[in-house]
């Protein structure tokens, strides 16, 4: 992705949603959490929002986030990330020259609807697990739950028999392959995992399930 118009859009997209940016330092694998505040409708710049206690290292940093159904990575450096006068949790940054989009993904995905009681449950290394459903698709699931509800949900590892519960009438069991992990930190839960999973074999009626909940995901007054 390149041009200020696409960057700014997608940017303000995170903005409006509130997303979670993940801050990776050079040579580190340990996530520094926050989310875009703002984004200057005239000029390219943004405004950074760490989370409470965060400080981003000089030098380069790698951004991620999941904008829509692609994960969105960019990189930025500085010397010095001077903060907003006051506020050292604010950082005032400058659109990246260009936006990688990774791992687009082939099917619509659409978040589970609030207040809807939708459930992963299995059993991991003889332990049972309960992980909220945070998004779906006929390719698969999101998963999304404190780092001790998924711990062990390594990228690769294989969740077999695990029941799918969409509301209190519709179960189902299906097997899982996770794919990816996203830290981020939810300005209601605290820090929180996103757990990425692909069907391994999706059963006709658990389609069929699916394909009904999007439907009316769609046509929910908005």
């Amino acid at each position: 992705m390149e041009g200020e118009d696409d960057i700014g859009d997608a940017l303000t997209l995170l903005a409006e949603h509130g997303d979670a940016i993940s801050m990776y330092a050079s040579g580190s694998r340990e996530p520094i959490l926050g989310r875009i505040l703002s984004v200057d409708p005239e000029q390219p710049h943004f405004v950074m929002e760490l989370n409470e206690g965060a400080v981003l290292p000089p030098g380069k940093i790698t951004f991620v986030a999941v904008l829509r159904n692609a994960k969105l990575q960019f990189k930025l450096g500085k010397t010095d990330w001077d903060s907003v006068p006051g506020k050292p949790q604010l950082i005032p940054m400058v659109f990246p020259e260009t936006c990688q989009v990774l791992n687009r993904r082939a099917h619509e995905r659409a978040e589970a609807p609030l207040g809807a009681n939708f459930s992963a449950t299995f059993v991991l290394n003889g332990n049972p697990h309960e992980v909220a459903v945070y998004d779906l698709s006929l390719g698969g699931i999101g998963l999304r739950g404190a780092k001790s509800d998924v711990k062990g949900l390594l990228k690769g590892r294989k969740l077999l028999e695990v029941q799918l519960e969409f509301g209190e009438d519709n179960i189902y069991v299906t097997d899982l392959e996770v794919r990816f992990t996203c830290a981020y930190r939810s300005f209601l839960m605290g820090e929180q995992v996103h757990v990425g999973c692909k069907f391994m074999n999706l059963a006709p009626e658990l389609e069929a399930e699916i394909k009904s909940i999007m439907e009316q995901i769609r046509d929910a007054p908005r």
